[in-house]
């Protein structure tokens, strides 16, 4: 997010923005329950500060008018929450989708896809994305330009995994030069236990079978 905020400064200066950009925040990938790392709840909560940062200072530019941000997890089929493993969240931030409300549309990650490339005047890609539903229920005829200010979380960004954290072991032999480098059933598993407690089971994926213990 530092890089990406030279980057913005630039834009700003000159006046002009890119129509489209990717920002990767990897933190949400976190590293597990090594001993010594930044803990998954640190890391992600460092995650959820660069995209209110981000959110904040386009918020507060002269570009908010007429910009669309939208925010969804990296790998969110490999990572089941506690109500269903299909679900996962999709943030769609701008002056239009100011409604204080959640949309409970069903919707994929093709459809954020397909929503791009409506507001940018792209066409399809393949039958998929022509076939999604687009995300018009999440935004409204009446712009709200209140810019957002970032809040900083509560949740240390500092706090480190100890020898004793679940899995920790397995953590540490683990390697986190790059993304998905590492099984994907262990990582989760020492995330959900490092926060849910050593004990507590890790709800399924789709089509995933019960486990005997």
């Amino acid at each position: 997010m530092d890089a990406y905020t030279k980057a913005f400064k630039q834009f700003e200066d000159t006046g002009s923005m890119p129509t489209m950009q990717f920002v990767r925040l990897p933190s949400d990938h976190t590293r597990g329950t090594t001993p010594g790392a930044p803990t998954p709840k640190a890391m992600v909560a460092d995650n959820d500060l660069a995209v209110g940062r981000l959110v904040d200072q386009v918020s507060h530019s002269k570009f908010w008018k007429d910009t669309a941000i939208f925010v969804v997890e990296d790998d969110a089929q490999a990572g089941p929450d506690h109500v269903d493993g299909h679900r996962t969240e999709a943030l769609v931030i701008s002056p239009y989708t100011q409604t204080a409300k959640v949309d409970s549309t069903f919707y994929s990650t093709v459809s954020m896809l397909r929503t791009m490339e409506l507001i940018t005047g792209v066409p399809p890609l393949t039958q998929f994305d022509a076939s999604a539903i687009p995300m018009l229920n999440a935004f409204t005829n009446n712009p709200n330009q209140t810019p957002f200010s970032a809040l900083i979380p509560a949740q240390s960004l500092t706090e480190t995994n100890t020898t004793s954290a679940p899995l920790a072991a397995q953590s540490a032999k683990m390697d986190f030069s790059d993304v998905d480098l590492n099984n994907e059933n262990t990582l989760n598993k020492a995330i959900w236990q490092s926060v849910k407690g050593a004990n507590s089971p890790m709800p399924l994926r789709p089509g995933q079978a019960p486990t005997t213990p």
